[in-house]
């Protein structure tokens, strides 16, 4: 009875009200900096990007746009994705209801290829698409070939973005989720654009997702570096 409430529409309603109000609290709480500064307005000529981040590193992603670019989210049909959902829904982003998967029984369950789809048609359309570069309850800080494929299809580039705050709660979570707590400093890391030939094979592919892999980790380390702390290790 307990999970049927938890996934009551007014419970997922209420919970995703709450967290987009808590993270607003978060970004105005937070004097945060932008490392390297400028880059968005380098960044500017080559939107839309496709902005890559790491699941459990995501909460704070919607503030560190620039609020003219529009942008839609690609977030999971859980139960936790609903939650998600209505909570960057609260925050102005558009929506993408899917998610990967580690073989195509699991893309096809999670409307990967739909997802798929649909990012191309809103990329087209000039949204920024923001998308978790690692597959839910994969292992953690491992890129998936997915992203890397919507970079090649799209011919939009790859932008890495990490976020961190001086205060958080670090979650026993598969993606040990950081749970960033107001009245602090805040980071924002940006990496530098990754482009996907449209006629890479999949040997190249592996290479452009090692190349995100590495990217999103050297700017999540940076952006803990900006608030002087070290990130608490996933492994």
């Amino acid at each position: 009875m307990i999970k049927r409430l938890g996934r009551h529409p007014w419970v997922l309603s209420g919970v995703g009200t709450l967290l987009a109000a808590y993270l607003k609290l978060v970004n105005r709480t937070n004097r945060f900096v932008l490392d390297p500064e400028g880059i968005y307005d380098e960044t500017e000529p080559h939107l839309p990007v496709i902005v890559a981040m790491w699941h459990g590193q995501h909460f704070m992603v919607p503030f560190a746009k620039p609020a003219h670019w529009p942008a839609k989210v690609m977030i999971s049909r859980s139960a936790d994705g609903e939650v998600n959902a209505i909570a960057a829904r609260k925050l102005g982003l558009g929506l993408i209801r899917a998610s990967g998967g580690r073989n195509a029984r699991q893309i096809r369950k999670r409307g990967g290829m739909r997802g798929f789809i649909e990012a191309l048609r809103a990329l087209k359309d000039g949204y920024t698409i923001a998308m978790t570069a690692d597959i839910p309850k994969g292992p953690a800080r491992k890129s998936g070939v997915g992203i890397v494929q919507l970079a090649k299809h799209s011919g939009r580039p790859i932008l890495p973005v990490a976020v961190a705050t001086s205060r958080s709660i670090e979650l026993n979570s598969w993606d040990k989720a950081s749970v960033n707590l107001p009245f602090g400093r805040g980071g924002i890391a940006v990496g530098e654009l990754i482009r996907v030939p449209v006629e890479a094979g999949d040997d190249e592919l592996e290479i452009f997702r090692q190349q995100v892999e590495d990217s999103l980790n050297t700017v999540t380390t940076r952006a803990y570096e900006l608030v002087g702390r070290a990130e608490k290790s996933v492994t």
